[in-house]
C-alpha cells in the first residue's frame, strides 16, 4: 500500500480507467506507444481533462475490502469513491488505496470520509509517495 500503486483484481477489474489509479503519474501508461483495447477512452481522459477521480492513500482503523464504497459527509447517500486495494498496516489499522472524486479529497480534512457508509470507520488521507502529473 505504501507504494500508492493499486493492482487490479477481480472485484474491480472494470471499475477504473488508468488515470483513476494514478497510473500515468507512475509510468504505468505510455501515451506515445501503440494501440490497445480502451485506448480511446484512456486518451480522452488524459487530453480532455475530464477526469474527476484520482487514487489516494488512506489509513483507517476499520477493515477495508477491495470494492468497498467510500462516503463523504457532505452526501451520506452517494459514495464518492471505491477501495482499490487494502492491507494491514504493521503499526496498526489498515492502509488502502481509494479511487475517489477529487472534490471529496480536497476538503477531506474538514469534512470526514468514511468507509462503507456515512457512519462507517473514519478515513485519514495520507500523502502519496509520488507527485501527480498536473496536466489532467
Amino acid at each position: 500500500m505504501q507504494s500508492g500503486i493499486a493492482m487490479i483484481t477481480q472485484p474491480i477489474f472494470e471499475a477504473f480507467v488508468p488515470q483513476m489509479l494514478n497510473y500515468e503519474s507512475v509510468g504505468g501508461v505510455n501515451f506515445q506507444k501503440g494501440c490497445y483495447p480502451g485506448q480511446e477512452i484512456v486518451a480522452r481522459s488524459q487530453f480532455r481533462g475530464t477526469l474527476k477521480r484520482r487514487a489516494y492513500l488512506v489509513h483507517t482503523e476499520g477493515t477495508p475490502a477491495v470494492g468497498q464504497e467510500v462516503f463523504h459527509a457532505s452526501d451520506a447517500e452517494q459514495p464518492c469513491g471505491l477501495v482499490a486495494a487494502a492491507a494491514a498496516n504493521p503499526s496498526g489499522g489498515f492502509d488502502a488505496i481509494v479511487s475517489m472524486q477529487t472534490a471529496a479529497a480536497v476538503d477531506a480534512t474538514e469534512v470526514p470520509l468514511t468507509l462503507g457508509s456515512s457512519t462507517g470507520a473514519a478515513l485519514t488521507l495520507l500523502p502519496l509517495p509520488y507527485p501527480l502529473l498536473e496536466d489532467i
